[in-house]
């Protein structure tokens, strides 16, 4: 597969993605944008003992976790709210919420529920976050009930 396929293929499903690790538009975009060029330098190396998705979404995964990681490390000061608001202005209020619970999840969580919401197949989330099948379907279910609890709660 051409990369410039495979850019048109998975870009938006990539950056959603990265939405739901980092929760911030511009943030969201550069990691999708690193992740194709980590894509892109490394693709003579794939080997297809993967689908090519499972492969960008492994590379993606763990491209947002090293970011989470450096933001734990480097905390950034907080934004006056109005910028924050002002940032997300484009995004449906309930989109938002949801990329706000799912930011709120533990990381292996946030992986697994996005990846879900990107329609990968649990036997290909399973390969990616390295559990068992029947493990992943419990937990995409504990998942949804807690964001199902948390748009209740807040009235959505």
């Amino acid at each position: 597969m051409e990369f410039e396929n495979i850019y048109k293929t998975y870009w938006e499903r990539i950056f959603r993605l990265c939405m739901g690790f980092v929760n911030d538009r511009d943030l969201a975009q550069d990691l999708a944008q690193e992740t194709f060029i980590i894509v892109w330098q490394k693709l003579h190396t794939f080997r297809n003992e993967s689908g090519i998705g499972t492969w960008i979404f492994r590379i993606a995964s763990n491209n947002c976790l090293r970011q989470i990681e450096k933001e734990k490390r480097f905390p950034k000061a907080e934004l006056p709210s109005h910028i924050t608001e002002e940032q997300h202005y484009s995004v449906e209020p309930q989109i938002q919420f949801l990329y706000q619970c799912i930011a709120g999840l533990p990381e292996m969580d946030r992986i697994i529920i996005s990846l879900e919401l990107e329609e990968v197949k649990q036997t290909e989330i399973a390969k990616i976050v390295g559990l068992s099948e029947a493990n992943v379907r419990v937990k995409i279910h504990r998942i949804k009930e807690k964001l199902t609890q948390k748009f209740k709660e807040n009235g959505q």
